[in-house]
């Protein structure tokens, strides 16, 4: 099947789905300059190790290292701006042809694109949160902490530690899971964008879901039960996908 033959046939699923949802992982926003942590030769995670920099137990035990190496690297993520994959699902949400977007990724760009209905299972760069009292702070608030020295950052309410809203190795996940997974039984396909599906329990969705598209530059462990893998960039292989969608 040549690319044009993928595209129509992904296209044809959309279309005839009832129900549709995304799952977008890292390699949707490389093309916002945000790098893909595991892409075998660049990868971040081949000179960092994610367990070490992106944990609770650095976070809780050594925070001076986690503030010097981690989070420097949540920060990183923030200036970027979305890319024609993050404005195309966002139209295709607006237009009805998706319900929604479950992400991996912590980088904000679903919400900056104008998507509404965002699913973020591994928490987002936007907040924080005092672990004693619960109160909100935006990211603003723990980034000017942390630049004033203030390691851990303290709550201004209850001095208890501040941290980021963000899924680190070590967390459970956040109850918005457990919304996403009955989103996706209840969905007639799922899409996924730019995910290796490697990483566990997100990477179980595709079995719950009856029709499978996979949108990957690298092969993933559920390209046999997919019925359509397509081997391009997200912007690319979307901007087809939505051509054919609208205008046959």
């Amino acid at each position: 099947m040549g690319d044009k033959n993928l595209f129509e046939e992904a296209a044809r699923l959309i279309k005839q789905s009832r129900k549709t949802i995304v799952l977008t992982g890292a390699g949707i926003s490389t093309e916002s300059g945000i790098p893909d942590f595991r892409s075998p030769g660049r990868g971040l995670w081949e000179k960092l190790d994610p367990m070490e920099v992106l944990s609770t137990g650095v976070l809780y035990n050594f925070p001076e290292e986690f503030y010097k190496v981690g989070f420097k690297i949540l920060s990183s993520m923030r200036n970027a701006e979305p890319n024609e994959a993050h404005y195309i699902l966002s139209e295709m949400e607006k237009e009805g042809i998706i319900f929604g977007v479950i992400t991996q990724n912590i980088d904000n760009l679903h919400q900056k694109a104008g998507s509404k209905n965002v699913f973020e299972v591994h928490g987002n760069t936007r907040e924080g949160s005092c672990l004693h009292c619960g109160k909100k702070v935006s990211f603003e608030v723990l980034e000017e902490k942390v630049n004033k020295k203030q390691i851990p950052p303290r709550c201004d309410e209850c001095g208890g530690l501040l941290r980021p809203d963000v899924v680190l190795f070590g967390d459970p996940m956040p109850y918005v899971f457990d919304l996403a997974v009955k989103e996706v039984k209840s969905s007639d396909l799922l899409i996924v964008i730019g995910s290796s599906l490697a990483v566990s329990p997100v990477n179980f969705l595709p079995d719950i879901v009856r029709h499978l598209i996979i949108i990957n530059a690298t092969e993933t462990p559920y390209d046999y039960k997919a019925d359509v893998v397509i081997r391009e960039k997200a912007s690319y292989a979307l901007r087809n996908i939505w051509d054919i969608i609208k205008f046959q």
